[in-house]
């Protein structure tokens, strides 16, 4: 599976998600459709899943989560699961807002969310590969399937500075006045 099928695959997964804010709606629908694949085609969306993951572990977009979050720290786990979020938006939405992360307050899903606090999760669309795998074959992937090496981030944007943040970001800063 290559970059532009996976796409597809999420697209198709929104098409038929019930609620498109649903992250967890669209990774539910993303592994049925994917264990329809081959095993080898669902490896591969896991290869891509992770280049993804690389792809989108930039400072701006760190700093935009750290915003978001309210200041708290944003790093490892909640980072991976706000990037899973932004997978489960789709290409362009994606790509958008790792391009430019203040895109992100053009989005409806964070405007909205923004007066409540409301973290975007995707946290099951980073296990769809291996939840699709185990359907489609009864067992689990073989354990050097799911390894990638994390990039470097690069510079610290001083995330605690919020004149620096609303340099940035500023239509982010100005939804989470924080």
């Amino acid at each position: 599976m290559d970059a532009e099928e996976f796409w597809n695959l999420i697209e198709r997964a929104r098409g038929t998600a019930v609620d498109l804010a649903d992250a967890e709606g669209i990774a539910e629908q993303a592994t049925v459709l994917l264990a329809g694949y081959a095993p080898r085609d669902i490896l591969g969306a896991e290869r891509v899943l992770q280049e993804l993951m690389a792809a989108s572990d930039r400072a701006p977009l760190r700093a935009a989560a750290w915003v978001i979050s309210g200041g708290s720290p944003c790093f490892d786990e909640g980072f991976d699961y706000f990037r899973g979020w932004l997978i489960a938006q789709g290409r362009e939405v994606f790509e958008g807002v790792v391009a430019h992360a203040d895109r992100l307050a053009e989005l409806p899903e964070i405007s909205a969310s923004a007066p409540e606090g409301i973290e975007p999760d995707g946290e099951e669309i980073l296990g769809i590969a291996q939840d699709a795998y185990e359907r489609a074959t009864g067992a689990e992937p073989p354990e050097d399937a799911f390894t990638f090496d994390d990039p470097a981030v690069g510079p610290d944007l001083g995330f605690d500075d919020r004149e620096r943040m609303t340099a940035l970001l500023p239509r982010l800063t100005a939804l989470y006045p924080g």
